[in-house]
């Protein structure tokens, strides 16, 4: 009986081996597609990229016809070189390093030789196609950007590299993806899926027609369309008011999380990125080492936030019970603390909860920042205890935005203290400047703008997002998802009173709109830079935080401009120009209008250059 089982073994699994081959080989052409066979030719079709809208369904990106000249190596016969390259202006030694890479991708597989020419490039190059064997041209959609704002939002369109094509088998050499923005975060919904049609080649290389009579095709669908939440009109609004400016700007719509404004300056035309100029004008854009007009300042940008931050001092002082509204603190101009130290104040005489907060007195928002951190007896479960209560309104924390760059600011914690004073020794005065938004805290223009929200609505807020609708889909419902803030509801009540008499009597009672009561509070952040071991004191920046109407707000703001020197110099005129503008719909405050869009920090900013270049400079000799 044995005898037999070695040979059975041997027949039965001769006969699956050639069953699964004759399968592969007759049946299924999945592999024969699948392999660089010469008697197939693979085409596809690239579908358009998804539209992009405003919130109110005015269009800002499209799509434009492009075509790329591809090319298959190993079919290159008899090319007249120099006829070729004065056709396409490229020089003979472009020619060969582009033939180069190509070979190195696939001798026998199609790669993009020469990208997104134009109309009239491809009319030229179509006219002689037949003389060049091995090249043929690709029809691609380009992005067509129907306004010159908001290229930090859109992000753009680019080759994809090795990398990703190891990484996702979707893409081939030269298709297109995003990069930054939206154009990356939403990349496989405004792409779409390309459509594939295998073509039957006879001996001398021509198509005959569809291999199979076109089974295997399929049709490209076209990228889904977006729509932002974005105010495409806010947006230009801020973008314009910015020039010659740097910082950043971020308007929210508290009660859903919607970005209405995410301006960043300097910016730059997202049009310069698209094209065969493509390469070169990001390559400019990138070395702009001094404007950076890449850098996102809405969402990277990390300031002390200064004053604006008292909010939070306060509202953790009242829900901590170290005060109430009526308890006062005496101001002489100034804050003592530590051995002789002295923090200067505006203020002086008696505050309280409602005057500390519209004079933005130090002495006052010191003092409760301190017993804050006191209470416990223990600096560090106090510092803890308060750095919970910040990052409970967003600070501190990457905010899980639908965008795919940010920075998480930086609140301390026991860790923090413990790591900069080894030895300990260190307490509620050491640590002091936190209580009024500088020392060790750094914030974004996002996450202002957020804690803003999270005040107006009086202890809640839903994350940031940039998309408000996907056409035939759903938002994610983490956008729909409420954050509640450690702090009770009740607590918002005299705080908000407080910002609204910063316009009445306070720090912004220069700012006022007619006929709507903004809430707010000036910043000046304390401003230096490390440069060659030495730290240099520059021009403060000036910030500004608010949202309005007061009853039921329609929006939430934080703006930022470097080196404004105080918050109601430039930061307060922006934040309260931009409220007006999307609350009315127009501006009463026409010379304030004139004197933000004309204004400019330029002269500032080439001071710094030069002490830069001052400081390089004395390093070499």
């Amino acid at each position: 009986m044995r005898k037999f089982v070695l040979p059975s073994i041997i027949i039965i699994a001769a006969i699956i081996l050639i069953a699964r081959i004759f399968y592969l080989q007759v049946i299924n052409d999945t592999l024969k597609l699948q392999s660089e066979n010469n008697a197939i030719k693979k085409v596809f079709d690239f579908p358009e990229r998804g539209y992009i809208y405003d919130r109110n369904g005015k269009l800002l990106v499209a799509n434009q016809p492009s075509y790329d000249i591809m090319v298959i190596p190993r079919e290159m016969k008899n090319i007249d070189t120099l006829d070729f390259c004065q056709l396409l202006d490229i020089t003979k030694e472009d020619f060969i390093k582009k033939i180069k890479k190509a070979i190195v991708y696939s001798p026998r597989l199609p790669s993009v030789f020469l990208s997104q020419l134009n109309k009239k490039e491809y009319a030229a190059f179509q006219e002689k196609e037949r003389k060049f064997e091995g090249f043929y041209t690709q029809k691609r959609a380009l992005r067509d950007y129907q306004v010159k704002e908001g290229a930090n939002i859109f992000g753009f369109i680019t080759q994809v590299n090795e990398a990703i094509i190891e990484k996702n088998p979707y893409y081939n050499s030269g298709d297109l993806i995003g990069k930054q923005g939206v154009e990356q975060e939403y990349e496989d919904i405004l792409r779409g899926i390309k459509g594939v049609k295998y073509l039957l080649r006879d001996k001398y290389n021509k198509v005959i027609g569809p291999y199979k009579e076109g089974i295997y095709d399929t049709l490209s669908q076209q990228g889904k369309d977006l729509t932002l939440t974005i105010d495409y009109e806010l947006q230009k609004y801020g973008t314009d008011l910015m020039i010659n400016k740097r910082g950043g700007i971020v308007a929210i719509e508290p009660k859903t999380g919607e970005i209405l404004a995410l301006v960043s300056a300097p910016t730059y035309d997202p049009g310069l990125l698209v094209g065969r100029q493509r390469s070169k004008n990001y390559t400019a854009l990138y070395l702009d080492s001094i404007a950076n007009p890449l850098f996102d300042r809405g969402l990277l940008a990390q300031y002390p936030p200064g004053s604006p931050f008292k909010i939070l001092t306060g509202l953790i002082g009242l829900q901590e019970e170290v005060i109430t509204t009526e308890t006062g603190f005496v101001c002489h101009h100034g804050f003592s603390y530590g051995a002789g130290r002295f923090m200067k104040c505006h203020d002086s005489g008696l505050s309280k909860f409602n005057n500390g907060i519209y004079q933005s007195c130090n002495t006052y928002f010191c003092s409760v920042y301190r017993n804050t951190i006191d209470k416990f007896g223990n600096s560090s479960k106090g510092v803890d205890v308060w750095s919970n209560h910040v990052k409970s309104f967003g600070l501190g924390q990457f905010m899980g935005t639908d965008l795919p760059t940010g920075k998480k600011g930086n609140i301390p914690t026991s860790k923090t203290y413990e790591r900069l004073y080894p030895n300990g020794g260190w307490r509620g005065s050491t640590i002091i400047s936190n209580g009024i938004g500088q020392g060790e805290v750094l914030t974004t223009p996002l996450q202002l703008a957020n804690m803003m929200a999270v005040v107006a609505n009086k202890g809640y807020y839903f994350t940031p997002h940039i998309v408000k609708k996907i056409k035939d889909k759903k938002l994610d419902k983490k956008f729909t998802t409420k954050h509640v803030s450690t702090i009770n509801k009740e607590h918002f009540e005299p705080m908000i009173q407080g910002l609204a008499d910063v316009y009445n009597k306070g720090t912004a009672a220069t700012l006022k709109v007619k006929d709507m009561e903004i809430c707010g509070k000036t910043g000046t952040a304390e401003n230096k830079i490390r440069v060659a071991g030495k730290t240099y004191q520059l021009k403060d920046h000036s910030i500004f935080v608010a949202f309005a109407p007061k009853e039921n707000p329609t929006i939430a703001i934080a703006v930022f401009v470097e080196n404004g020197y105080w918050g109601n110099r430039w930061a307060g005129p922006i934040a309260t120009l931009m409220i007006e503008k999307y609350v009315n719909g127009k501006i009463t405050r026409e010379d304030l209008e004139k004197r933000m869009l004309t204004g400019s920090l330029v002269d500032e900013y080439k001071k710094i250059e030069i002490l830069f270049i001052n400081v390089l400079q004395n390093q070499h000799l």
